[in-house]
């Protein structure tokens, strides 16, 4: 096993890997304390070859590396892709193309969000060492235990996705996973704008002075943050921004008054610079307040009933084509769609539509039911008598 200390080492490795159809990818990083993800490690393998890369190493330049994420010939595979893909993206070389067997390990049938050392064992019959999984990765030098652990993650990864490509390529479900993978090569996705960081909380309520301060806390969250490189929950809790919202306090006495701010945060060096703020927000409500997306029609009395019917229909569908039912659809989904017909929801379009979404409409129209056959339940078409002359 080679470990990469040196940028010529790197580059002499990058250059073995262009023209590869894929390289397998990892990475360990630490963020508990954070913001920012540390990185500490990178784990790369191609059919031919696999090597660690330390990026703590004095000197080292990753551009070679960088360059190979983002080459559009190299297919970059992941397992549960989204941190690894954020960690990249933040250095300007968003991995693209990618494939993420974890998404992949759903369509064709291995269950939700199945773990990389489950996925080895069913598909490889391979039992993985599991035991320097939490050990820190900044500290040098690394043990050979960590460093045969790491490049595990990847060696076994190039192993077993040419097999699972041609699983779901033979099942006709490879256009499934290529349709997930644009979403996490969106990069909306990992913006970190301060001004949009609210979008990752759920608003109580709708009047713009809330939604105004709502706004204005949770940026101020973000780029305190942000510049302080640590856990957003160590500045302020979620909950405190609802609360902070609601009473919009414009002094330091308001400010220590909330009961889910921690006590005596008016008094420490962040009061002053949150209530400038929320003083800010207040000042232009209707200008500052983000403007929340039109909710659908009011559900039906009969919606609860609907949904439970489509919690049925979704886990027979999935049954029947082995898929993990999260990835055809959510709860949330099953909800819009029987409120609406013509929901805005990824269950009602592209394959999701064919493999769920177009019967979940039938059998709100009353063309399609449920059956149970023993204790399995069957889906049929429902055979209307003709109208009487």
């Amino acid at each position: 096993m080679t470990t990469i200390t040196t940028t010529a080492e790197l580059a002499a490795f990058c250059n073995e890997l262009k023209g590869q159809p894929f390289i397998a990818v990892d990475t360990e990083f630490m963020r508990e304390t954070t913001y920012w993800p540390k990185l500490c490690l990178i784990q790369v393998a191609s059919p031919d070859t696999e090597a660690c890369i330390d990026p703590l190493a004095e000197g080292i330049d990753l551009a070679p590396l960088l360059d190979i994420l983002r080459d559009p010939s190299v297919l970059k595979v992941f397992h549960a892709a989204r941190q690894d893909v954020e960690i990249f993206n933040n250095l300007d070389a968003m991995p693209t193309p990618l494939f993420d067997t974890q998404v992949a390990g759903m369509a064709a049938g291995f269950g939700e969000q199945i773990a990389y050392d489950a996925l080895v064992r069913q598909m490889l019959k391979i039992e993985l060492d599991k035991s320097s999984r939490f050990t820190d990765w900044a500290r040098r030098p690394l043990s050979e235990a960590q460093l045969t652990y790491a490049v595990a993650d990847v060696t076994h990864l190039a192993t077993l996705f040419p097999i699972l490509r041609d699983r779901l390529d033979k099942a006709g479900r490879l256009a499934w996973v290529e349709e997930e993978m644009k979403a996490l090569n969106d990069p909306a996705a990992y913006d970190v704008d301060p001004e949009k960081a609210w979008r990752r909380l759920r608003p109580r309520k709708t009047g713009a002075k809330y939604l105004a301060v709502f706004k204005a806390v949770a940026a101020w969250r973000e780029r305190t943050a942000q510049s302080r490189d640590q856990p957003r929950g160590r500045i302020l809790k979620d909950e405190a921004i609802d609360e902070l919202a609601t009473q919009a306090p414009t002094s330091l006495e308001g400010l220590n008054t909330l009961r889910s701010v921690p006590k005596g945060f008016g008094g420490s060096k962040f009061g002053p610079d949150l209530l400038a703020a929320i003083k800010a927000a207040l000042a232009d409500p209707e200008g500052y307040a983000p403007v929340l997306e039109k909710s659908g029609p009011p559900p039906p009395a009969s919606a609860g009933a609907v949904v439970e019917l489509l919690k049925v229909l979704l886990k027979a569908r999935a049954e029947e084509a082995g898929v993990a039912s999260k990835l055809i659809a959510t709860v949330s989904d099953l909800e819009k769609i029987a409120a609406d017909d013509e929901a805005n929801t990824p269950a009602l379009q592209g394959w999701r539509l064919e493999a769920f979404g177009s019967d979940a409409l039938k059998i709100k129209r009353g063309e399609l039911a449920l059956v149970l056959d023993g204790t399995r339940v069957r889906v049929v078409e429902v055979r209307r008598a003709p109208k009487p002359d």
